[in-house]
């Protein structure tokens, strides 16, 4: 008999599955697409609302060829992955440095994730956002928020007419848990926010979305260690405990106590 379904409380993370991780950094890292579905499955089952996942070849290279990006859609969803599927489209995925060439990849995919990435600290990100929208992708646009790359990748985004706003989520990477950055984006056209940060700052970060009501995300290709600091063995475990963060912080679910 199959079990019943898991009952979670508060809101469901997006989980990144790989990222630009290698097997340099522990067994927890999934390289195989088997290995990336029995993941992406395991973080479901912990609460993951949404899965991101890295393609690559087998030799480990990212990759945006339909050869890669075909294959391994498909054993997620073949396995029974049934959340939202992304794959992030960059500058640093594979051989693609060049805008045209991410286009004509894009353009190529002969199966389609239901969300993509796209970082607006990039040349040619306007177009390629709108190639993905055109085929029926959703974007999420990437900004990175009190870093290095200062307010150009921001200045884009807004200069970008967002004509499908449903279709379209600001995914704001900040470098730090500061309420300033966030309050800044309260002027941006009515899209879905989704906050997240890497390594020291992915819970600091994610305490901060579920404190704000945005979309948050967690994972092996943010962040290796728990909120106590110590190693994860996976990604689920991640999940589950952004879930028990998410549940803590969120003013919601805070007043219902």
């Amino acid at each position: 008999m199959r079990a019943a379904p898991r009952a979670f409380a508060g809101p469901a993370p997006a989980v990144s599955l790989n990222g630009a991780r290698s097997a340099a950094d522990g067994a927890a890292v999934p390289m195989s697409p088997q290995d990336l579905a029995e993941a992406a499955l395991a973080a479901v089952a912990a609460g993951a609302g949404e899965v991101l996942v890295s393609l690559r070849t087998p030799c480990g290279r990212q990759s945006l060829s339909p050869r890669v990006v075909g294959p391994v859609l498909e054993a997620l969803r073949g396995t029974g992955v049934s959340v939202p599927l992304s794959v992030p489209v960059s500058a640093g995925v594979g051989a693609e440095p060049d805008p045209a060439g991410r286009l004509e990849r894009v353009r190529s995919w002969t199966v389609l994730p239901d969300r993509a990435e796209v970082s607006f600290g990039e040349p040619g990100a306007e177009e390629l956002a709108e190639a993905l929208l055109a085929r029926g992708v959703a974007v999420d646009a990437v900004v990175p928020l009190g870093g290095p790359a200062g307010p150009e990748p921001m200045a884009r985004f807004l200069a970008w007419p967002v004509r499908t706003p449903g279709r379209v989520r600001l995914a704001a990477e900040l470098a730090a848990a500061d309420p300033a950055l966030v309050a800044g984006l309260r002027g941006l056209p009515p899209v879905a926010v989704l906050l997240y940060g890497r390594e020291a700052a992915a819970w600091p970060v994610l305490r901060l979305a579920a404190r704000c009501g945005t979309g948050a995300r967690t994972g092996v290709g943010d962040v290796l260690h728990l909120p106590d600091g110590r190693r994860a063995g996976s990604n689920a475990e991640l999940v589950a405990a952004a879930r028990e963060q998410l549940a803590r912080y969120s003013p919601v679910t805070a007043a219902s106590r």
